[in-house]
């Protein structure tokens, strides 16, 4: 910790997101969607990973604005861009997610090479161990696995905790139901990645909503015969979703 007397050291200044779209208005509704649903703030978007190739860009953009927001909501957002420069058009998709990993994961499963999109490591809190960072990893390679039912995003300085309810989309697939937990330790400034696995999405849910108030009990391991099936992705939605606390 500094003293009083000792000067304060110099921070980096937060990048800002630039989508390169000046020249690109001549689809007058396509640009007011895209401003609507993603450059509206834009100055608030922080760019945490982009990868640009030819008319595609992708980006994982962490959401500022969101913490003022609906309770809970994801703070990350997926942005995919093609231009075509000779009409000065562009597309767009864009997905609001819970996790980096699972925003990394959307974007590849749209043609963004994996290794193009690795996270700024200026930016955010690392990964405290190799069991978060062999989680994140999946998360971002098997994004088509697992559909996502529920998040919550607490962003209370005293207990900073993102829940995620995952669905296998193989009926067959032992644990069917996940539970993925990233908890930040904000005196180390550190992130920790854990799943856990569930026979019924009751269980599941219940679990996210025992977390929040803090009366979870440990994580159920994961089977053993389903240690080999990744979990990850965005999806088809569970019910019902329990309420999470208010920040």
């Amino acid at each position: 910790m500094l003293s009083p007397t000792e000067p304060a050291p110099a921070r980096n200044p937060i990048p800002q997101v630039n989508f390169e779209l000046d020249d690109f208005d001549a689809d007058e509704e396509r640009s007011f969607d895209f401003y609507c649903q993603v450059a509206v703030h834009e100055d608030m978007l922080v760019p945490l990973a982009e990868h640009h190739s030819g008319p595609h860009s992708f980006y994982v953009l962490f959401d500022r604005t969101a913490t003022w927001g609906h309770p809970g909501k994801p703070q990350l957002l997926a942005v995919r861009l093609q231009r075509d420069f000779e009409k000065k058009t562009f597309a767009f998709e864009r997905a609001a997610l819970p996790l980096p990993a699972m925003a990394q994961s959307w974007l590849i499963q749209r043609g963004c090479p994996h290794e193009a999109i690795g996270l700024d490591p200026e930016l955010g809190p690392p990964p405290a161990d190799e069991a978060t960072r062999a989680l994140e990893k999946r998360l971002a390679d098997y994004g088509d696995r697992y559909a996502m039912g529920y998040s919550y995003t607490c962003d209370d300085p005293d207990d900073m905790v993102t829940v995620v309810a995952l669905r296998a989309l193989d009926e067959r697939a032992p644990s069917p139901y996940r539970v993925v937990v990233e908890e930040v330790d904000t005196d180390a400034w550190t992130h920790t990645l854990r799943e856990g696995g569930f026979d019924t999405k009751e269980t599941a849910l219940q679990w996210c909503e025992d977390r929040l108030t803090g009366e979870a009990s440990p994580l159920p391991p994961v089977r053993p015969s389903a240690a080999a099936i990744p979990p990850a992705g965005v999806a088809k939605p569970l019910a019902p979703r329990p309420a999470g606390r208010s920040r």
